[in-house]
């Protein structure tokens, strides 16, 4: 028989909102801060005992809240910070929705104080998981708000079994305060955790030597040292931040931070926009690394999607998602070689293993490095004659960004003399970028040239790979390739790319025909057609073991000046790195 329809007590009311965004620790410490935040606050405490299932407690310095709203604050949908349907469609602060409190409350033993701005008492008020609030009190308090909150789930012990342990609750509480102190330069926030400090930054806005420390200290000096500046502004919108080249790729996604509006977001949206810009430099599997600030009109994006606001809408959804492709893409296209300006701060530069102990010897080993330049300047080849896409050509002034050919070194690496130190070129990597890049032109303009073989190649397969070959012969010709069926298990190559001049046909073909198996169609090697183009640009690059003259190396490096993401090979893995003066010395101890 059913039960009797009938109204929830406003506790039970309570606890199942707190099911909505009262999920461990980390959230109630979410809540809090963001209400901090926006109380105008410059200086965050967090205290935590037993991951904050004990007492998660924090503190701030914003405007406080006076006596008379104490036990409003406590009150469900209860806000200061929307008063109508206008104000709901382009919220600006982080908090709205007045439930974070009344929800927290009634899952906890919670203690409010608070001193407002000007007032010259403060006030405090507690509750003990029930709906009734006694009378605010008088307390010692330092203008701000404390918000204490004690014994997480006590009175729903169902909710509690769900807890983790104390190092993963701890975890993720740390993940909460390093992921607020990526959105706010100028917050003061400090971590304890029973009683022992874990965190404790400064504000660093405006100050590049104490920004460089708080970088490094929330993602890390190898992040930074692969760290590429992005700051692009169109249609309203702005992208700004750091994204790590491809050679910084994870194994998880743990070190990706997207805000929009000061918002941290996980939105699936944001998240394909980036894997697209990612997926010619990527390999499979891996996950790049970003923090990335979007900046838009509230108006243009609802953040009342969620009830713990994890996620957003954007109004303009797909204007959104091709701006961050875009951006992205054109950025790591010019990778490291022709990298802008990046602002403060500058990347420090990692410190490395401790170098060994050598006793000083009298000889003086700290010239100048002016000394050097008349060298440096002589084995340039001269004003360098640069070809662009039509034909023509231009001189390079001054020492070009990857410098000049030394020598080949195993016949693998090519070394070059920069102008701030020295770079080291994987020869068959960069060249089997530049190939790649040049066969996508070539495949979007619909001009893949083709070479006729002097002698055709014959290739023995199997009679499914011969079948196949013969029914997707219109699509290896797009590709530039002819292959004719001799007979049920032989092939003939007759034809290969101009571009790909001297590339083993055979082993291409067969590469192609086990693509071709896994696609299965030719819609789907259509679809995937960059990993075939990707295949045949491997076959087509310079071998390891194959000694170049000075000529053929420094054509490789201005081909790399020229060539989009020619930072990485066409599998993720970087295709050159650069070795300063600096690194050089400390090496050697020069200067000490």
């Amino acid at each position: 028989m059913s039960q009797p329809i009938r109204m929830l007590s406003p506790q039970l009311v309570n606890q199942i909102a707190a099911g909505e965004v009262v999920e461990r620790p980390a959230s109630v410490a979410k809540e809090l801060i963001e209400n901090s935040l926006d109380a105008g606050a410059r200086a965050i405490q967090i205290d935590a005992e037993q991951g904050g299932v004990k007492l998660l407690r924090v503190r701030d310095d914003g405007a406080g809240i006076p006596r008379e709203e104490l036990r409003l604050a406590l009150a469900r949908h209860a806000t200061s910070k929307i008063n109508d349907l206008a104000d709901l469609e382009a919220v600006a602060t982080l908090g709205f929705r007045g439930e974070a409190l009344p929800s927290i409350a009634s899952v906890s033993r919670l203690e409010l104080r608070s001193r407002a701005s000007g007032c010259e008492r403060a006030f405090a008020v507690a509750n003990d998981g029930g709906d009734a609030f006694a009378e605010p009190i008088p307390v010692s308090h330092p203008p701000g708000t404390t918000v204490e909150v004690r014994d997480l789930f006590y009175n729903t012990p169902a909710r509690r079994k769900f807890l983790r342990s104390e190092k993963t609750e701890l975890g993720h509480l740390d993940q909460l305060v390093r992921r607020v102190a990526l959105a706010r330069w100028d917050l003061s926030l400090r971590l304890a955790h029973n009683g022992r400090t874990l965190l404790d930054l400064p504000g660093a806005e405006g100050d590049e030597r104490r920004l460089e420390r708080r970088l490094t200290e929330l993602v890390g000096a190898g992040f930074l040292e692969h760290a590429l500046w992005v700051d692009e502004a169109a249609v309203g919108l702005r992208l700004h931040g750091w994204v790590a080249s491809p050679g910084f790729s994870r194994s998880q996604a743990d070190l990706q931070f997207f805000y929009v509006n000061g918002r941290m977001v996980r939105d699936k949206l944001v998240a394909h926009a980036v894997r697209q810009a990612f997926q010619d430099v990527l390999h499979h599997g891996r996950h790049p690394a970003f923090v990335l600030y979007l900046d838009l009109p509230a108006v243009l994006v609802d953040v009342n999607v969620h009830p713990a606001k994890h996620e957003v809408r954007f109004r303009e959804a797909r204007q959104v998602h091709d701006f961050i492709f875009r951006t992205l893409h054109r950025r790591l296209a010019a990778g490291g070689v022709a990298a802008p300006d990046r602002p403060t701060p500058q990347v420090p530069v990692e410190p490395g293993r401790p170098a060994p102990y050598q006793p000083p010897i009298r000889l003086t080993v700290g010239e100048a490095r002016s000394d050097y330049r008349p060298s440096f300047e002589v084995q340039a080849p001269g004003p360098l004659a640069a070809q662009d896409e039509g034909g023509r050509l231009d001189a390079v002034q001054g020492p070009p960004p990857l410098g000049y050919a030394l020598g080949q070194l195993n016949g693998v690496y090519v070394l070059a003399q920069a102008a701030d130190g020295l770079v080291v070129v994987d020869t068959h990597a960069a060249h089997e970028r530049i190939g790649y890049e040049r066969l996508k032109r070539a495949w979007e303009a619909g001009a893949v040239h083709r070479q006729p073989l002097l002698v055709p190649v014959v290739v023995t397969v199997s009679k499914r790979e011969a079948d196949l070959a013969e029914c997707h012969a219109e699509d290896f010709e797009r590709l530039g390739l002819r292959v004719d069926r001799l007979g049920d298990t032989s092939l003939a190559v007759r034809e290969l790319p101009a571009l790909l001049r001297g590339a083993d046909a055979e082993a291409m073909v067969r590469d192609l025909l086990a693509d071709l198996v896994v696609h299965g169609t030719s819609e789907r090697l259509s679809e995937d057609v960059h990993g075939v183009l990707a295949t045949m640009a491997c076959h087509g690059a310079v071998r390891a073991n194959r000694r170049l003259t000075l000529d053929e190396m420094n054509a490789l490096l201005r081909e790399m000046e020229r060539t989009e993401r020619a930072d990485q090979c066409n599998h993720g893995r970087p295709t050159w790195v650069r070795l300063s003066m600096t690194e050089l010395d400390r090496l050697f101890l020069r200067g000490r």
